[in-house]
Formats: structure tokens, sequence, C-alpha cells
């Protein structure tokens, strides 16, 4: 045993000094979203909203169950009205929406490759961007007439906007030295806008289609309650104004439901275009 004894104390510092393995630690901010987690935590409210609705410890005017919005929107359904107002809705949501993105597009591009257009284009933005775009409707209905343009008008400018700004913004974010070396190889210019900053600039353009979508969503509802017939802004309106909360909250869950198809549009976007992440 005294023999063993020198043996096995080098025995165990050999084993200290021997290279241990190390987890890995370099995989990056790579936050990974759980895959029902979200769809549990929904199904979860809806049902404690149905149990507070059917038990009667909330009162149906104020906060009609799940089921009575479900009902009211089956209802409308099959009498054609839903298709009607969202129809509108989605028509003045879309052309508003393209108008803006490509202004928006064109001119950030411009800020954030000339001197000239970023030391004008900036002021302008600055200066007309927190102005609230629905206060300007009846402006616009002057200028344009009572239809669809002064809203379809609205919904461009609030997307032009934020638009122009995230798109200068990635722009300014390609690191210069992809340009700088890019520069160096004589490669030409719109090569240069095309490979290295349209590809740089791209997250923050998504981004910003993301803010945009929504920004269009909350502008056109606006704008409807305003001075629209159909489309589901106005729609709201007349529920809330007759105190048919189903219905009102009927024409929320469509919004949201909506809100989540252009995600989830904007996602597969993302997944596409931005593979070499």
């Amino acid at each position: 045993m005294l023999d063993r004894a020198p043996q096995q104390k080098q025995d165990e510092a050999k084993d200290k000094t021997k290279p241990r393995p190390v987890a890995f630690r370099g995989g990056g901010f790579t936050p990974r979203a759980g895959r029902y987690s979200g769809w549990i935590a929904l199904a979860l409210v809806i049902a404690f909203w149905q149990l507070a609705g059917s038990a009667g410890w909330v009162n149906a005017l104020f906060l009609p169950s799940p089921a009575a919005i479900v009902v009211a929107i089956y209802k409308l359904a099959l009498s054609g009205a839903l298709w009607q107002h969202l129809s509108w809705s989605v028509m003045r949501i879309g052309s508003g929406w393209i108008l803006g993105t490509i202004a928006g597009v064109i001119v950030g591009f411009g800020i954030g490759l000339s001197t000239l257009a970023r030391g004008v284009g900036i002021t302008f933005i600055s200066a007309l961007f927190p102005i609230p775009k629905i206060a300007l409707l009846p402006l616009l209905i002057l200028w344009l007439g009572i239809g669809e343009e002064p809203k379809i008008a609205t919904i461009a400018l609030g997307v032009f906007f934020s638009t122009a700004i995230s798109v200068y913004s990635g722009v300014d974010a390609v690191p210069r030295n992809l340009i700088r070396m890019a520069q160096s190889f004589n490669v030409p210019f719109h090569l240069i806008v095309r490979r290295v900053i349209w590809p740089g600039a791209l997250p923050s353009i998504l981004a910003g289609f993301r803010i945009t979508a929504s920004v269009a969503l909350l502008l056109v509802v606006s704008a409807e309650m305003i001075g629209a017939q159909y489309g589901i802004g106005a729609f709201v309106l007349q529920a809330g104004n007759l105190m048919q909360t189903d219905q009102l909250l009927a024409g929320v869950v469509i919004l949201s439901l909506f809100g989540l198809v252009v995600g989830k549009g904007i996602n597969l976007l993302e997944a596409r275009l931005l593979h070499w992440r």
C-alpha cells in the first residue's frame, strides 16, 4: 500500500494536466423560437377567455367570448359582407404599400449613396416624418378629391418615410472596407450597388418592410374610419357605434389574422433572400 501511494499521486497529477474538452461557445447570438410555445400560450389565453365568458365573470357586452366572435365572423362570411370589406382594405393597403415602398427605396438609396441627396433628404425626412399621416387626410381630400386616392396617398406617405429611413440606414451599415475593395478592383458603380451594397442593406430593408406593413394596416383602418363606406375600419367603426361588440372584435380579429399572414409572408421572403446569413 505504501509503494502504490506515490504512483497513485503521480497518476492523479497526470490526470489533472491532461487537456479537458471544452464545450463550443461560438454559436453566435442566434435566438431560436419555440415551435409550439407561442401557439400553446395563445390557446391557453383563449381557453381562459372562453371560460370567463361562459362562467359569467365578464359581461358579454363589454367582452364577448371567443365563441361569439367566431359566430360573428361566420355570419359575416356567409352574408358576403366580410369579403366586401376585406377586399376594399386589401386593395388600399396593397396600392399604398407598393407606391410608398418604391418611392422609399429609391429615395433611401439616393440618400445613402449621394452626399447632396443626403443633405437635402434627411432634412426633409426629419421634418416631415413625425407628422401623423392621418392628420393630412383632410388636406389630401381637398387636393385629390373624395375617393380612393386620398386614402391610398395617406398609406403611401406613411410607408414612404419608414422605408426611406430603413433603406438609407441599411446602406450606411454596409462595411466600407467591402466597397473600397470593390473600387480598388475597378468594379463599376452599378455592380457595386448590386453585388455589395444591396445584399448588405437587405436585412435592414426587410426589417423595414415588417414595420411598414404594420404602418399600412394602422393607416388604412384610420382612413376608413374617417371617410369610407366599405373596409374593415369602416366596419369596426359602425359596429362600435351600434354597440355590437361581437362584430367589433370580429373585425379586430380579422385585422390581427391579416397581420399574421403578412408577417408570415415577410418571414418566407427573408428566408429566401437572406439564406446566406
